[in-house]
């Protein structure tokens, strides 16, 4: 392995506690209560569609799901990074990734408008060799191309990469796309089991990643 490639949101970096945050600014604002951070977490995945799901029962067929959509996103773009946090270990990870001269980079299905500040935010923009949103390449995982798009940005083929990530469509993604996978189990998992995936490895930790790319920990 040449270079380790990350999901965003559930892999790289703790972000439903913020999502979760612009669903209750919502309610709130209707003087309703808010809603658990476990329940709005087990659908950080799905992103606006979940969290709308979750905090008012509303599917994307709802006359009113556009304008609500809307509202959420904008809310979320101005609190990014309140409680964002990396999850344990990643740092530590991305540190010895660099001091052995491996790159790294993120690939989400998060939008540049909010992955390209976030990034920024926790401090890491300018160290990933590359950040591809979901409109990057007008394609979104499960689809291989923005996998392949890192892969070109690194100068790298992509059978030296590793995609690690939390959802199915990750591991499906990568795996299209020629790379080894790695499925973590500390992610948002959309309620499925990462072990049915096919990843290449499942980890519980991420300090297990070492393990993958040929470094000991």
């Amino acid at each position: 392995m040449r270079a380790v490639l990350f999901d965003l949101d559930g892999t790289f970096a703790d972000t439903a506690p913020d999502l979760g945050r612009a669903v209750n600014q919502m309610r709130a604002a209707r003087g309703m209560g808010p809603v658990a951070l476990s329940e709005t977490r087990r659908v950080t995945s799905l992103g606006a569609r979940g969290l709308l799901s979750v905090g008012f029962g509303m599917s994307p067929d709802h006359p009113d799901y556009a304008a609500m959509r809307d509202e959420f996103l904008q809310i979320y773009e101005n609190n990014l990074c309140c409680d964002t946090r990396l999850f344990p270990g990643m740092a530590e990870l991305v540190d010895r990734l660099e001091a052995d001269g491996m790159r790294w980079g993120i690939v989400t299905n998060k939008a540049e408008r909010f992955a390209l500040p976030l990034m920024q935010q926790l401090g890491y923009s300018t160290r990933a060799g590359c950040i591809i949103g979901g409109d990057t390449t007008g394609q979104m995982k499960p689809h291989p191309a923005p996998l392949m798009a890192a892969a070109r940005i690194l100068e790298l083929p992509p059978s030296s990469c590793l995609y690690v990530g939390d959802d199915e469509r990750d591991i499906v993604a990568g795996k299209a796309a020629g790379m080894k996978t790695v499925a973590v189990r500390f992610g948002y998992l959309n309620g499925s089991n990462p072990d049915a995936w096919g990843a290449t490895a499942v980890v519980d930790r991420a300090d297990e990643i070492f393990l993958h790319i040929g470094l000991d920990r």
